[in-house]
């Protein structure tokens, strides 16, 4: 589905904001208000804040510790409120999407992740998503140390050597756990992710139009996004939208710095131009 008025102007002003501005929750609700246009927000914006409130009293007054705003996070959100990561979960679209997810108590990784980096936000404390192929663990971080939390196993706190097993048995033994996998990923990337999540769903079933849509939500956001012009592009070409096929695709060679599929594109544009007149 495309966003409603409302929806396209709140994540148009998104995409003008700085990373640190964003508030991760509500933008989450605002992409899934997109597929359920007569839910209200306010009741999941409640919901938020007793998360929110329940892991404050949970840790206390004072300083807490880092091994105690983990445990807080794990009892309140895993045991207190059910959530859970589902990995086999049918319908992507539901998965990803933040009212589904508060509702059914389960959703993608990325989808549950994102309650534990808005509770633990709102409270000041350090966190951050990282970038980690099918799960989203979180980083904790309180006067230097550190520690990684994974949601999708029951919010425990895990190692390297977890993680290592983790990527191996996702990825293949070839697999190493290098820096990358540690990269802490922007609030913005964090949304990208989400819509990528639905894209690479609605490809499999071959829903072009549907997928087209996701990617054109997703630049609304994050308009200096040169790949997904040229993924907004590649489809429109594919649905035989020459016109705006040839608009995307020009955007991405303005926004791209040069890639390996810059010279690929640039033919393509050339051909489709042609096509034009």
């Amino acid at each position: 589905m495309t966003p409603g008025a409302e929806a396209r102007t709140y994540l148009i002003g998104l995409g003008g904001l700085p990373d640190d501005e964003i508030n991760l929750a509500e933008a989450a609700l605002v992409l899934a208000s997109i597929d359920r246009p007569r839910a209200a927000l306010e009741p999941y914006r409640r919901h938020l804040e007793r998360l929110v409130a329940d892991v404050r009293a949970y840790v206390g007054d004072g300083e807490a510790a880092l091994e105690l705003r983990a445990e807080a996070l794990a009892q309140v959100l895993t045991k207190r409120y059910g959530y859970v990561v589902d990995e086999a979960i049918e319908d992507v679209v539901e998965g990803a999407n933040l009212m589904h997810v508060i509702d059914a108590r389960r959703g993608l990784a990325v989808g549950v992740g994102i309650l534990y980096l808005h509770v633990a936000a709102t409270l000041g404390w350090a966190i951050e998503g990282l970038d980690f192929p099918t799960r989203f663990p979180v980083r904790l971080e309180h006067l230097g140390i550190r520690a990684i939390v994974d949601p999708a196993a029951g919010a425990r706190i895990v190692g390297a050597a977890d993680l290592r097993g983790l990527l191996k048995a996702l990825v293949g033994n070839h697999a190493e756990l290098d820096p990358s996998r540690y990269r802490g990923l922007s609030k913005r990337d964090i949304l990208l992710r989400l819509q990528n999540d639905i894209k690479v769903y609605l490809l499999r079933g071959e829903k072009l139009d549907h997928a087209l849509e996701r990617v054109e939500t997703a630049l609304l956001f994050a308009p200096e996004a040169a790949l997904l012009w040229r993924e907004a592009g590649l489809l429109h070409a594919h649905l035989d939208n020459v016109k705006e096929a040839v608009a995307a695709l020009e955007e991405y060679m303005r926004c791209n710095a040069g890639d390996a599929a810059r010279y690929r594109t640039s033919v393509l544009l050339q051909e489709l131009r042609g096509r034009l007149g």
